[in-house]
């Protein structure tokens, strides 16, 4: 085929090739304010732009009102918190992460992000038929959840900024760091027994961020959505 006509046959079998399907958009999701967090550990303050920070060696939060499970926090780590506080299992890590479904400190699912001395994604449910509160059940119930697919996250730094989102579709989560998806699978049906709003957790680190919830969707199962807040109470154990 002489050049000239190739050069049109190509065109013309471009011109009439199936057009790529557009890539999935992410979920709308709403910024959370103070007001509407209810902090049940720790201390939770903002800056003069509404910036949530902390700086306690634990926090532990929930939105007040009904969300989808789908959270969001945009962070950058300012270092170790000010005084320390390890784990019940005695390590001291620095972390900060996830709720979904938090029927209660009892009951959930979490997804944390650790920074010292490890640094990965972990994925757990914490659960305890029957008990609600820390002094019930304290640091028992953990099941750690395996990926079906996960990949290395970046390494946090002091000063860095990072996004961390989950989204829990029926038993199947998704976690996406930094705009790149590392961590997906099944969480089990244990999960179907639990259900309570989003929120987030952090542990002997400071950070300045803001936090997003999935908007609430009236024409979606009640699977899809939490089923509100229980009232907001203080533990310090939580």
């Amino acid at each position: 085929m002489k050049p000239l006509l190739f050069f049109f046959a190509l065109i013309t079998s471009l011109a009439s090739a199936p057009l790529p399907s557009p890539a999935p958009s992410a979920p709308a999701l709403v910024r959370i304010d103070r007001d509407n967090l209810c902090v049940t550990n720790g201390v939770v303050s903002t800056d003069s732009h509404g910036t949530l920070e902390i700086d306690t060696p634990s926090s532990r939060a929930v939105v007040r009102n009904p969300t989808a499970h789908i959270a969001e926090i945009r962070f950058r780590y300012l270092g170790p918190s000010s005084s320390s506080k390890p784990l019940a299992s005695g390590e001291l890590r620095r972390q900060i992460g996830l709720k979904l479904r938090a029927q209660d400190t009892c009951n959930l699912l979490y997804v944390m992000w650790h920074i010292e001395p490890d640094s990965r994604i972990a994925v757990s449910i914490k659960r305890n038929p029957g008990k609600n509160t820390h002094e019930e059940c304290g640091a028992h119930g953990y099941i750690n959840i395996k990926p079906r697919m996960s990949v290395p996250t970046p390494r946090i730094l002091r000063g860095d900024s990072h996004t961390l989102r989950a989204e829990l579709h029926g038993t199947n989560l998704s976690v996406v760091a930094d705009g790149k998806l590392v961590w997906e699978g099944p969480v089990g049906d244990e999960i179907n027994e639990i259900d309570g709003p989003v929120g987030f957790r952090t542990d002997n680190a400071r950070f300045a961020f803001e936090y997003y919830a999935g908007v609430p969707n009236s024409a979606s199962p009640p699977s899809e959505r939490n089923s509100g807040v229980s009232p907001c109470h203080q533990s310090g154990g939580d």
